[in-house]
Parts: structure tokens; C-alpha cells; sequence
């Protein structure tokens, strides 16, 4: 059945609408890719695939924990989370510029 779930997330991907109109990649292109590769299990293909995919698959686990449990300063650790996850995407997609990968 979670296999099954994976295949069926593989197989209806949205498309990046500025990959598609205007052949830029935008700062979140791979993020999906890289989600499923860390549902299959495999780290290293996520992270090559799209860095802030790893710190925004944790950052999703953390604010689902922290709406169940209500953690003491659930609140401050998700601001500081979410601060530090917006500023790896924006070095990632300014690297991608750099190194000419768009």
C-alpha cells in the first residue's frame, strides 16, 4: 500500500508553471522529486536532488507534531525552523544561478 501511495504521488507530479511558460527553473523546482525519493527512503538521492527538500520535509513533521502535542515553545522553534529552511532555499536557487544549473 505505501508503494502504491509513492507510485501514485510519482506518476501525477504537478508541473512547475515557470518551468513550463517561461524555462526558469523557480526555487522550489525538485522539491516534489525530492519528497519522494525521502518517502522511498533514500537520503542521499533527496538531498542531490533538491537540498531544502530534507529541511522542508522536517519542518512539515515538526509543525504535525507540534499541532498534536502543543509543545511548550512549539511556536518559537517553528519561526526559527522555517527562517532557517526559507534562507537554504534562497542559497540554493542563488547557487543554481552561479553554477549556471537553470
Amino acid at each position: 500500500m505505501y508503494q502504491h501511495t509513492i507510485n501514485l504521488l510519482e506518476q501525477h507530479m504537478l508541473q512547475c508553471p515557470s518551468k513550463t511558460l517561461l524555462h526558469i527553473d523557480c526555487p522550489g523546482c525538485g522539491l516534489q522529486r525530492s519528497l519522494i525519493a525521502l518517502l522511498r527512503g533514500n537520503l542521499a538521492q533527496s538531498w542531490h536532488i533538491y537540498p531544502p527538500g530534507v529541511f522542508i520535509a522536517a519542518l512539515l513533521i515538526f509543525l504535525c507534531l507540534h499541532l498534536l502535542f502543543s509543545f511548550r515553545h512549539g511556536a518559537m522553534v517553528l519561526i526559527y525552523f522555517f527562517t532557517v529552511t526559507s534562507f537554504i532555499v534562497v542559497i540554493n536557487y542563488i547557487y543554481k544561478i552561479i553554477t549556471h544549473q537553470i
